[in-house]
């Protein structure tokens, strides 16, 4: 029997994941029946088809007995560990698809679902300066169809917590943020999001040296997922994602209450609006002054 061909080039775990789902349709099995056998969910086998999930240890061992693999699954589920990790930002964008909820701390820029077009390609063009439009065209598609999630009334809950140093760098100029940070009151007035700033006073704290990001689903374990420079790693061990839910919550826990982040976002959204304003028409009458956003923020004329 052939199986379906299984894309494995985002990642190393597909090629086992591949090997998984070539054993289940040459037994005529389905993902629900191996889910069972496994105590698992079908969905969550589809997970570790697709290189989403890592097929640990335990699970392989159960794996080599169901299909009789002579330990291959288990061995090279091993070997897998000593691998240095490859970017996993693929296999997080198609996880985030199927979450019930998202809860993601970003410390440098507008996470991307919730971003603007004009934001979301201004972040491209910072991150590949000499890239051509073509590519950037190619990289904007399926960021843009991540943003559509959030006009479906049954897409995934989100709260976000954004640090005070993305409401105050000014990515593609002033019209561009303005337009961004109103998009996100906008949702947040409609409550289809929540969201909070953190502030530089708040100091120190659990995520200060990155982004983080956590995707709970209906039918599968946490996940939680970390972005660094140009790469990201998925990690699902549930006791270190069970951290990374502690270390979010006490980053809620110092970030301000949603409405006072609210008026914050929606006088930065107005900063800008002015800025763009004299920008395009100068006026030496306009001048701002902007509090520190540590404090109830106002501008000033």
């Amino acid at each position: 029997m052939q199986p379906k061909p299984v894309d494995t080039s985002p990642s190393v775990h597909a090629l086992l994941g591949a090997e998984l789902k070539y054993h289940r349709e040459k037994e005529g099995m389905s993902q629900g029946e191996v889910g069972k056998q496994l105590s698992l969910t079908g969905a969550f086998i589809g997970m570790l088809e697709a290189g989403t999930r890592k097929i640990r240890p335990e699970i392989a061992l159960r794996i080599d007995e169901i299909f009789d693999t002579g330990g291959f699954f288990f061995r090279h589920c091993d070997a897998l560990k000593k691998l240095r990790q490859p970017d996993q930002s693929v296999e997080a964008a198609k996880a985030e698809r199927t979450a019930i909820r998202i809860q993601e701390y970003a410390p440098q820029v507008i996470p991307g679902i919730l971003r603007t077009k004009a934001y979301a390609q201004a972040v491209l063009h910072s991150g590949l300066p000499t890239a051509a439009e073509d590519a950037i065209k190619d990289l904007l598609t399926p960021l843009l169809e991540r943003i559509k999630m959030l006009q479906d009334a049954t897409g995934p809950a989100v709260w976000t917590v954004l640090d005070e140093a993305v409401l105050q760098r000014m990515i593609g100029g002033p019209a561009v943020m303005a337009d961004a940070l109103r998009q996100i009151a906008t949702l947040m007035r409609r409550r289809r999001i929540i969201a909070q700033v953190l502030p530089l006073a708040a100091s120190g704290h659990p995520a200060i040296e990155g982004a983080l990001k956590l995707m709970t689903f209906s039918d599968a374990p946490t996940l939680a997922y970390l972005k660094c420079f140009a790469s990201g790693r998925l990690v699902d061990d549930p006791e270190t994602v069970a951290q990374y839910q502690f270390a979010y919550s006490l980053i809620g826990a110092s970030s301000l209450s949603p409405p006072d982040s609210l008026d914050l976002i929606e006088s930065m959204a107005e900063y800008y609006d002015l800025k763009s304003r004299r920008t395009h028409n100068p006026s030496p009458v306009l001048l701002h002054k902007f509090e520190h956003i540590g404090q109830q923020p106002r501008i000033f004329l």
